[in-house]
């Protein structure tokens, strides 16, 4: 098991768009993938999960992967906070 954690830079935290790219990554990836934010657990392959995690900016998650591809979920996910979720 891998995990990470980043802040939610962008400005409107993490809403439909930036979930539904998290699902989207994730989906990519054969490993089991969580996003944890005060002990509250979303799996990153559920847009409705992540999106219930109510990340506002300046929170900090987790992101944790277990499985054949964790490193690289991690590194693609973690990527998507870093980049602000392409928002401006």
């Amino acid at each position: 098991m891998i995990e990470r954690q980043v802040a939610v830079a962008n400005e409107m935290g993490i809403h439909a768009r930036p979930s539904s790219m998290i699902v989207q990554t994730a989906q990519k990836f054969k490993s089991d993938i969580v996003v944890v934010k005060n002990g509250a657990v979303a799996d990153a392959k559920s847009i409705m999960s992540v999106m219930m995690l109510a990340a506002t900016r300046g929170s900090m998650v987790t992101i944790r992967a277990s499985g054949i591809d964790e490193a690289d979920a991690v590194r693609a996910i973690a990527g998507l906070f870093e980049k602000k979720f392409d928002e401006q």
